[in-house]
């Protein structure tokens, strides 16, 4: 059985950046986390490190703050719609977004051939409904809360693929564009029992 990563590792591992999955850690604490294949070195200066896959679904098991957590706590939450609480607004959670979306370019620029940043990467393949979110409000598209009416992003059975539901067509065709501006393919469905329309968007793969 594989050991589990230390204390000392963890915290490295915790403090990764919520989008890109960047590592800030003594070169000790870095190459360990490369020899446990919990994260990378890129190969292009500044050589930076960044979780892999497995080190991602490590980062998911420590216990973070919930979501909607006030923006002082240094974790970066997209919002997928259908929190109880109203959604955070203003100057600053415009400035969160943004940083996190611009991140995101940076880690599709860095993990693809060429520096592409047209289509979605590996972290986005691995985090469907959170990347789907970032994208819709880093376009300033509004989640629904409790006060508003806006998108929600769900995870579905199928694989690589979410849906995404909208008060109104409108919201609707609007969020399928920014989605398929951002890399992603979509479709419009109709659910059998309910008669609601929703998106299922993947992410494009070329």
């Amino acid at each position: 059985m594989t050991r589990p990563p230390s204390a000392a590792q963890r915290r490295v591992i915790e403090e990764a950046d919520p989008v890109t999955g960047r590592l800030r850690g003594t070169p000790a604490q870095l190459a360990a986390l490369v020899r446990r294949g919990l994260a990378f070195r890129h190969p292009r200066p500044p050589h930076d490190h960044f979780l892999t896959p497995a080190g991602h679904r490590v980062r998911e098991e420590v216990p973070g703050p919930p979501a909607g957590s006030a923006p002082d706590t240094g974790v970066f939450t997209a919002r997928v719609g259908g929190e109880e609480e109203p959604a955070v607004s203003g100057p600053a959670r415009r400035r969160e977004v943004h940083s996190a979306w611009q991140g995101l370019l940076e880690l599709r620029r860095m993990t693809h051939p060429h520096g592409a940043v047209d289509r979605p990467c590996g972290w986005e393949r691995t985090h469907l409904v959170r990347a789907a979110a970032l994208a819709l409000e880093a376009a300033g598209h509004r989640p629904a809360d409790a006060d508003a009416d806006g998108y929600r992003v769900r995870a579905t059975p199928q694989p690589e693929a979410v849906a995404v539901y909208a008060p109104d067509a409108r919201t609707l065709a609007a969020c399928a564009a920014t989605l398929e501006e951002a890399g992603w393919q979509t479709g419009e469905y109709t659910e059998p029992r309910t008669r609601a329309r929703y998106l299922l968007a993947s992410p494009r793969r070329v």
